[in-house]
């Protein structure tokens, strides 16, 4: 998910409701509908919802190219666009726990490396340093910002939030699932490793990198 990319902002007079953060905020109502669905949907409405939660993702990437194309890259667009990413990845692992699809491990391990990395980064952005910009080994800029483990981390939560979605709709209709909840699993499972592994270099510069801003 496109949450931690860095943003050049527009110089073009600043507009808050725009199509680009129009499109990020509906994100918003759709994953309230979408969890609506999994919980009483039936089986059609879980069905529905599996195009519901492709969609949703989607929308991630489609309010970034509007905003670019459209010179409506904003701060505000920024922070809502963040939030929208958090706010989707944690409701849909907690959701998905809840429903006894995933072991409730997942989301406790989401939630506190968000927590602990969300803090330390938003120190280095008051002065003035992006999250990526504070690594400073080779191997933690590697794993926190090259594009194959960014662009490889949001394709395996895809890949799990989707077939997790697919799973509960071919539970409710008796068709058979449990190849596709094997893979939802192992995604899952493999979404969490990466997680940790993009946190814990955050995580253990942060010393280091606190005594340089306060020298």
């Amino acid at each position: 998910m496109a949450g931690e990319n860095s943003i050049r902002y527009s110089q073009q007079p600043i507009r808050y409701i725009n199509a680009a953060n129009s499109i990020t905020v509906l994100r918003f109502p759709l994953l309230i509908l979408i969890v609506w669905l999994l919980y009483e949907g039936g089986s059609p409405g879980r069905i529905a919802a599996v195009a519901l939660v492709a969609l949703l993702i989607f929308m991630d990437t489609l309010d970034g190219v509007v905003a670019r194309r459209r010179g409506e890259t904003t701060l505000l667009g920024s922070a809502l666009d963040i939030a929208t990413d958090r706010a989707v990845e944690i409701v849909l692992w907690v959701v998905y726990a809840h429903l006894t699809l995933i072991p409730v491990f997942i989301p406790l391990v989401v939630i506190i490396r968000g927590a602990l990395t969300d803090s330390i980064r938003n120190v280095a952005v008051q002065h003035g340093i992006s999250a990526h910009a504070m690594m400073r080994s080779r191997l933690g800029k590697w794993l926190v910002a090259s594009p194959p483990m960014r662009t490889g981390y949001a394709l395996v939560k895809i890949f799990a939030f989707v077939t997790l979605a697919l799973t509960l709709a071919l539970q409710s209709s008796g068709a058979a699932w449990t190849g596709v909840y094997q893979a939802a699993v192992a995604a899952s499972w493999l979404a969490v490793a990466i997680c940790i592994a993009r946190g814990l270099p955050v995580i253990l510069e942060a010393p280091s990198f606190f005594q340089s801003l306060e020298k």
